[in-house]
């Protein structure tokens, strides 16, 4: 059965979302505010989300933002917001598709199994990665060793998520340059070269031989567990 977290503070419209979809058949999760939806997402592992914009403690692009952290999940934005350059931002940091309020419910149940037809069959996803040094909590954008918090920067964490995201994989020069600084940066290696040093002197527990931020020489990094 696909599951649905359903995430808005009109708590009539989750009520009627709710009944409507388990009547199609669907499993419903509900969540009020951004913090609750994104431990919800990661406890309950949603097939699908569909989420307000309009929060009472996140903007929903930040709630979007925290679930690409570690989840592919399909993203459906339900939303009042009429203006493009809203539409463009939800897109743009993660989300899959926008449905203007008010809708009809024939195209919402349209749009969420078109959602997970895209999705297909994948990875798990996994919002805490643990290595014998130290652990990862892609949810809460948060890294801890023996127990406490680890300040990165903003560059460190991008450098760091990107590899975690895509742990035992080879991860090119040129991807993680694209993905953390974007396009404008295709040659900048160096720039790698200093973060990824900072992060191992950070986490590794011998710097000068990482066992988990290893370097491909020629080639790019990898994150190991």
């Amino acid at each position: 059965m696909t599951t649905v977290l359903v995430v808005d503070d009109e708590k009539a419209l989750v009520r009627a979302l709710r009944i409507n979809l388990i009547a199609h058949g669907y499993a419903v999760l509900t969540a009020h505010d951004g913090t609750s939806a994104l431990r919800t997402a990661a406890s309950g592992r949603p097939d699908v989300v569909l989420l307000d914009l309009g929060l009472p403690d996140l903007d929903g692009t930040t709630v979007i933002e925290g679930l690409r952290g570690w989840s592919r999940v399909p993203i459906i934005v339900l939303s009042a917001r009429t203006e493009s350059g809203d539409k463009v931002r939800a897109l743009d940091v993660g989300a899959d598709d926008y449905v203007t309020k008010p809708f009809g419910m024939d195209e919402l149940l349209a749009r969420l199994r078109a959602a997970v037809r895209r999705a297909g069959a994948g990875e798990a996803d996994e919002p805490v990665v643990r290595t014998a040094s130290f652990t990862v909590d892609l949810a809460a954008r948060q890294v801890y060793r023996d127990g406490s918090p680890v300040h990165l920067t903003p560059t460190e964490w991008g450098v760091l998520e990107v590899l975690v995201r895509n742990r035992g994989r080879l991860v090119s020069r040129q991807q993680l340059l694209h993905e953390v600084w974007g396009p404008g940066y295709p040659a900048e290696n160096h720039y790698l070269r200093v973060y990824l040093a900072q992060l191992r002197r950070k986490l590794e527990p011998d710097p000068g031989s990482p066992r988990h931020l290893r370097t491909e020489a020629g080639m790019g990094y990898r994150f190991e567990l």
